[in-house]
């Protein structure tokens, strides 16, 4: 497979390269100079046509994995919901009877968000209380803390 040469190289390739190396150098194919040498060059290396001239004369598998032909691939990781909701409401809007369905929604959200809101309330309540209980019994100069007037 074919290979951009000029395409930049990270540091996890960079790696993989310089164990290429100490094996090889392991087996016997590379003096300890041409180490040292070949594995600053790695170091070094800003793309995969620079790796790969430090492993051309040594057997094995490409130390780069090649890039996909045609350029990058996206991946979508997950399915899109706005869009999806966006079209449901289209559609329920321009179905007969169907601003119901839209109006129900919106209650429902409203529903959420007035639970979200008391629920938030309720724990700054609490944190609050807790935090005023702390202060008042003193335990702060139990955790080392001082107070300064």
């Amino acid at each position: 497979m074919a290979t951009n040469d000029g395409i930049r190289v990270s540091d996890a390739d960079r790696e993989r390269v310089t164990a290429r190396l100490r094996d090889h150098f392991a087996e016997g194919r590379l003096t300890r100079e041409e180490l040292d040498e070949r594995v600053t060059a790695a170091l070094n290396a800003k793309t995969v046509g620079d790796l790969r001239g430090l492993v051309a004369d040594l057997p094995g598998d490409a130390p780069v994995a090649p890039a996909p032909l045609g350029g990058p691939v996206l991946v979508r990781r997950r399915p899109r919901i706005l869009p999806l909701v966006a079209l449901i409401l289209l559609a329920a809007v321009l179905v007969p009877g169907g601003a119901w369905v839209v109006l129900a929604l919106f209650q429902v959200m409203l529903v959420l968000l007035l639970a979200a809101g008391l629920t938030a309330l309720f724990a700054a309540h609490r944190f609050r209380r807790r935090m005023r209980r702390y202060w008042q019994a003193g335990d702060y100069h139990q955790m080392g803390h001082h107070h300064a007037v």
